[in-house]
């Protein structure tokens, strides 16, 4: 997991902290921010295909069972979404995602809940799955068509809107989006959706560039550019290993 964490080490103080006491802060309890190895990957890759872009502010969608959001400036990263563990942030295939505390506490008081229970409800039993009662594979939610599943959609995509804008304000402003991993490589209606979402940034879609897939699938003339570039973590897994053993 030290990998994981590692793309996100280079977050100014300020991003990585919570407004909690020096002592619980001095004990370790910040912001990690997870998914690393893919926002890692993500960032070699765009230097590949559009350098200039690279360079700029670029907030990488890794949306998938799990799901963040990764600011970026200059190939490294400024902020993420997740949190302390890997539960906060985005809402997923079975997380909530970012939760008022008090709901919590709430959950305890009223219903008795324990730590365990708060543990299951908040990483396997939320998010698609559990606002759709149906499934966490966005496929299927898709294909059935009932209120439960397309309320689940729209929340999906509404909450990766809102974290986007939260981002571009901590850079500053937004030169690029990318998406990546199952859902944001695979789903058009979502980065459809999202795109949409983001055209007070100046985010112009092109619909069938988004279609097949891109990999960039902003219009021509778009203030934003966007792209879908496949990640590879396992491939940064064994970088990161031959380097580790000295065979690289």
């Amino acid at each position: 997991a030290c990998y994981d964490t590692a793309f996100h080490r280079t977050q100014p103080p300020l991003a990585r902290s919570f407004a909690l006491p020096r002592a619980l802060s001095a004990e370790g309890v910040r912001r990690y921010g997870f998914h690393g190895l893919s926002y890692e990957f993500i960032a070699a890759r765009l230097m590949e295909l559009d350098p200039a872009l690279a360079a700029g502010r670029v907030i990488a969608a890794h949306l998938g069972n799990g799901a963040s959001l990764c600011a970026m400036q200059g190939g490294r990263s400024l902020a993420t979404t997740m949190g302390f563990t890997a539960a906060d942030g985005l809402m997923m295939g079975t997380r909530c995602g970012a939760l008022d505390p008090g709901v919590l506490i709430y959950l305890m008081d009223r219903h008795g809940m324990g730590a365990r229970d708060l543990e299951a409800l908040i990483y396997r039993r939320s998010g698609l799955l559990g606002v759709s009662g149906l499934s966490q594979d966005m496929r299927r939610l898709r294909a059935a068509g009932t209120p439960e599943a397309a309320e689940a959609i729209a929340l999906y995509a509404y909450r990766i809107v809102r974290e986007v804008g939260s981002l571009a304000a901590a850079l500053g402003g937004l030169d690029g989006i990318v998406f990546t991993a199952g859902i944001g490589e695979n789903d058009a209606a979502t980065r459809a959706a999202v795109c949409g979402g983001c055209r007070w940034l100046g985010l112009a879609l092109d619909r069938e560039r988004n279609r097949t897939g891109g990999p960039r699938i902003s219009a021509e003339g778009s203030a934003v550019s966007a792209w879908v570039i496949p990640t590879d973590e396992e491939r940064m897994i064994a970088r990161h290993t031959l380097r580790v053993t000295g065979l690289a």
